[in-house]
């Protein structure tokens, strides 16, 4: 799970890094408010889909139980 905050918080570096440099460029002057926020919400999703699918390492675990009766 700690891999999977530091993951995370790089991505939220980097989505504020392409944001600002978006608005230095002045492109999200063009595209309005709206659109920048839907687009943001739909980066963070992703970046969160890909911190869990890339975190730790998948087990099975077998549990073996012996019933008395």
């Amino acid at each position: 799970m700690k891999w999977m905050g530091i993951y995370l918080l790089g991505y939220v570096i980097l989505l504020a890094g392409v944001i600002a440099a978006l608005w230095k460029a002045g492109i999200l002057d063009n595209i309005g408010p709206a659109w920048t926020v839907i687009g943001l919400v739909i980066a963070i999703g992703i970046g969160i889909m890909i911190a869990v699918t890339s975190s730790g390492e998948k087990k099975t675990v077998e549990v073996n139980e012996k019933i008395k009766s």
